[in-house]
């Protein structure tokens, strides 16, 4: 885990752009714009959903999830439960902000269907979470602080040493 601002950083960069890569093809194929889009689309898709989600995750949703997980009564040396808890509140916060800035960009793409808003986002947020889930805790999260820890903190530590 990040002990630094700048550490955290790295840290938010990788595990943001890991979600958005995944999340946002997801739901451009479950829309059926996968294949309509050009890779031009797709890039300038996928660098302003980038820069909201690591904007959300780091001025919003981070601290916020920091907040919960740790006034929860667990035992606080346990890391595996610290980081079970954190990406749990992660995952829950981002997926209501990135699933309603979905329901926006495709309102503005008139993509959005004429059901009820409010039944569109509730659906919307069941489907994101059951993908987000599961991804960030069994293959997203483990890689990231894998890969964090052998290259990042590794470096640090060499350079400090």
């Amino acid at each position: 885990m990040p002990t630094s601002k700048k550490e955290q950083i790295i840290f938010g960069l990788m595990m943001c752009t890991g979600m958005v890569v995944v999340m946002m093809f997801f739901n451009l194929w479950h829309s059926g714009l996968l294949g309509k889009m050009s890779p031009l689309e797709i890039l300038l898709q996928f660098i302003l959903c980038f820069v909201i989600a690591f904007l959300v995750e780091s001025f919003i949703v981070g601290s916020v999830a920091r907040k919960i997980a740790f006034s929860l009564p667990f035992d606080k040396s346990n890391k595996i439960l610290g980081v079970l808890a954190m990406s749990f509140f992660m995952v829950i916060g981002m997926v209501l902000i990135m699933s309603l800035y979905g329901m926006i960009s495709a309102y503005l793409a008139n993509q959005l269907s004429g059901g009820s808003i409010f039944h569109t986002y509730l659906h919307t947020i069941a489907r994101n979470f059951s993908l987000a889930l599961p991804y960030q805790l069994i293959i997203l999260g483990p890689l990231v602080r894998y890969v964090f820890g052998k290259f990042i903190r590794e470096k640090a530590t060499v350079v400090v040493s």
